[in-house]
């Protein structure tokens, strides 16, 4: 199993670059970042000094999304940092939530998603392909390579996920929810005459590893993370929206902790402070994230590793960063290795 870390890109930019060096050191391969302009940092300036210091770790999104940035300037950015750093950049890709709501927007369709996908890695990887009805083709990219990985909940999107993604994107640890999602997408991959062992498995959540069990330390951690419920819920409400709160579409576990939902303040997204997230019951964070101590991560993890996922990705937004990198790093990756 594969391990990442997922940050947000918060000022100071050397702060960000200093924990993916942390990161690499503990035997982390991958950097994510969240991507949304108005929120955050833009990533992609950041990943050139991740890329510059460090010797292993691949970097990308979690995610970018088709409505941002036009798609030859996604893919061309891509390819220049491979170009420099020598193709380790992903890139993970959605309908976008934060980047696209906080800017007024709708998220992206499924239909744009799906052809951004074809269209980004053509183009960075220097095929030829058509955007606004015109062919183009990036002429100085050599030897280009970009695995596009999607972020998807739905079973439309899982779909799409397992038609065409090089990897899936699953932001919740949940072991029921991740058993059924990856199936979905498996079956996609099998139906369009794809190999589904070659679709690269990324589930992605909060860890917080704590001293001991004690009532007292998990209930902090799970204060800390109680964030990435609320997050997860945006997406869930979206499907209880488009299929119903009990259309059989989508697992009722994933669907009934949002009915107390409210409104949604952005300004807060992905943060321990998150206020919007009241609602999230202890019971959803205990399933979603990975808490308490570290044999209790392992524990999971192999649970995790044993449905088939090759990569946990380590959302590292909380009062803990430093201590949950080297607690990974010491006792957590070497288990699973």
């Amino acid at each position: 199993m594969d391990f990442g870390l997922v940050l947000q890109t918060d000022p100071p930019a050397s702060q960000v670059v200093s924990l993916m060096k942390r990161a690499e050191r503990n035997g982390f391969r991958y950097g994510w970042t969240f991507d949304s302009a108005v929120l955050w940092q833009e990533p992609f300036v950041i990943y050139s000094q991740i890329l510059a210091n460090t010797q292993r770790m691949h970097v990308g999104p979690m995610v970018t999304n088709p409505g941002t940035r036009t798609w030859e300037v996604t893919a061309s950015t891509f390819a220049t940092l491979n170009d420099m750093y020598g193709n380790r950049t992903v890139c993970g890709i959605g309908r976008g939530d934060s980047a696209m709501r906080v800017a007024g927007r709708a998220p992206n369709t499924l239909a744009r998603l799906g052809d951004a996908i074809d269209v980004i890695r053509d183009l960075a990887e220097g095929r030829e392909a058509e955007v606004d009805g015109n062919r183009i083709r990036i002429p100085w990219i050599r030897d280009g390579k970009l695995p596009v990985w999607m972020a998807a909940y739905g079973p439309k999107a899982l779909a799409l996920a397992g038609r065409k993604a090089d990897g899936f994107i699953l932001q919740l640890a949940d072991p029921f929810l991740t058993e059924w999602m990856i199936r979905s997408v498996r079956e996609a991959a099998t139906a369009a005459g794809r190999d589904p062992a070659e679709i690269t498995i990324c589930v992605a959540a909060p860890a917080y590893v704590t001293a001991d069990d004690s009532a007292q330390a998990l209930a902090h951690a799970r204060d800390q993370c109680r964030w990435f419920g609320g997050m997860v819920g945006n997406h869930v409400a979206d499907l209880v929206s488009r299929y119903g709160e009990h259309s059989g579409l989508v697992p009722e576990d994933l669907t009934a902790y949002v009915k107390s939902r409210q409104d949604y303040d952005y300004s807060h997204h992905g943060r321990a402070d998150n206020a919007s997230a009241d609602f999230v019951p202890d019971e959803i964070v205990d399933r979603f994230c990975l808490l308490g101590p570290a044999e209790a991560h392992i524990a999971k993890l192999r649970t995790l590793r044993d449905l088939g996922v090759d990569q946990f990705a380590v959302y590292d937004m909380h009062d803990a960063r430093e201590a949950t990198i080297d607690a990974y790093g010491s006792t957590i990756i070497p288990a699973l290795g």
